[in-house]
C-alpha cells in the first residue's frame, strides 16, 4: 500500500513523531507528493514494460500470429537516513520550558534530514556515495531528455510543453525546478500571457502551477550544470509522475522512527535518534522527463 508522508503524519498517535514527520514534509515539498510503499527486506525487485505486444487487423479465417510483451528487471535498495539530536542536560534543567528546548533541537535535526532527502532526491548518485540512492538527475532515461539548446538557452514555453508531453499517460504530477528557472518562467509568462496560476496546498501555502501542473521550487536543483560549451551555468526542469506503475515511488520500511538513545557517556547530554529506512524507484521510464540546458 502506498501513502504519502503527509498521510503518515495523520495516522500517527505519537505527537512527537507526528511533529517530526510534519517538519520533514514541510521542509521537503517533494514529500508532499511522493507516495511510499512499505518494503520487507533490504531491497525491492520490480519489472518495467520494455515493449508492447504487436496488434494487427486480420482477414476472416486468416492466420493469427502470437505476440508477447517484453519486460526488464530492476532492483532498488533501501538506505539508512537519519541523525542524532543531543539535548544538553544542563540547559534542559535550567531552561524555562524543557519541552520547548527538546522540541527545538529535534525539529532542527528533522529539517536537516528533510534537506538531505531533497538533495539526494535530485542529485543522488550511488557511485559517489554507496550508502545513498540515485536521484532524478541520474535516473532520467536518455530517451526522456529534452535539450533547451545544444549550448544552453533561456527557458522557452514550447520546450517546456515538449517536456510535459514526454510524460505518459496524462500529465506530470509536478514540475521540479530551481528558483532561477522559475524566474525565467515568470518572465516568459509576462511575455506570453498568464501561463502560471496559483493554488493553495494542504498546508495553506500558495503553489504555482503551469498548465495545471504544480511547480515545485527546490534549492537543491543546481544552476551549475554544463551543457555543450555553455560552462557550468545551466539548470534543468524535471517533469515527474508518481505511482506504483506509472512513475516514481518512494520506498521505506516502517516509516520515520524516533528512538531515545539515552544518556551519553562522554557528554552531559541526552540523545534522540531520528531514523528512516528509505529509497526510491522509477517504476516506469515514461513517468519522468528532464529539460536540461536552461540558462539565466
Amino acid at each position: 500500500m502506498a501513502l504519502t508522508q503527509v498521510e503518515a503524519a495523520r495516522l500517527s498517535n505519537d505527537m512527537l513523531l507526528r511533529g517530526v514527520i510534519d517538519t520533514i514534509v514541510k521542509d521537503s515539498m517533494i514529500l508532499q507528493f511522493l507516495p511510499f510503499m512499505d518494503v520487507t527486506g533490504t531491497s525491492v525487485r520490480y519489472t518495467r514494460e520494455a515493449t508492447m505486444p504487436a496488434a494487427s487487423f486480420h482477414a476472416p479465417l486468416g492466420t493469427w500470429t502470437e505476440a508477447t510483451p517484453t519486460f526488464s528487471s530492476h532492483t532498488a535498495n533501501l538506505t539508512i537516513l537519519g541523525g542524532d539530536a543531543d539535548v544538553d542536560n544542563f540547559l534542559q534543567a535550567t531552561y524555562a520550558d524543557a519541552n520547548d528546548l527538546e522540541a527545538e533541537v529535534i525539529a532542527n535535526r528533522a529539517k536537516a534530514i528533510a534537506h538531505k532527502f531533497n538533495d539526494t532526491f535530485v542529485s543522488g548518485d550511488i557511485t559517489g556515495d554507496a550508502n545513498s540512492f540515485d536521484g532524478v538527475r541520474k535516473l532520467t532515461p536518455a530517451s526522456q531528455i529534452v535539450d533547451q539548446a545544444a549550448n544552453g538557452a533561456a527557458i522557452s514555453l514550447p520546450k517546456l510543453d515538449e517536456l510535459v508531453d514526454k510524460v505518459k499517460p496524462g500529465k506530470p504530477d509536478v514540475l521540479l525546478m530551481s528558483r532561477r528557472t522559475r524566474r525565467g518562467l515568470k518572465q516568459a509568462r509576462r511575455t506570453a500571457g498568464p501561463v502560471i496560476e496559483n493554488h493553495v496546498d494542504q498546508f495553506g501555502q500558495q503553489v504555482e502551477t503551469y498548465d495545471g501542473i504544480p511547480i515545485i521550487v527546490d534549492d537543491f536543483v543546481p544552476d551549475n550544470e554544463v551543457q555543450g560549451t555553455s560552462g557550468a551555468v545551466c539548470s534543468s526542469v524535471f517533469a515527474l509522475k508518481f505511482g506504483m506503475s506509472t512513475g516514481l515511488m518512494g520506498l521505506q520500511h516502517g516509516g520515520i522512527t524516533i528512538e531515545t538513545v539515552g544518556e551519553l557517556e562522554t557528554r552531559d547530554a541526552t540523545r534522540t535518534r531520528i531514523k528512516w529506512y528509505a529509497g526510491m524507484a522509477l517504476m516506469s521510464e515514461l513517468g519522468m522527463a528532464r529539460l536540461r540546458g536552461i540558462t539565466a
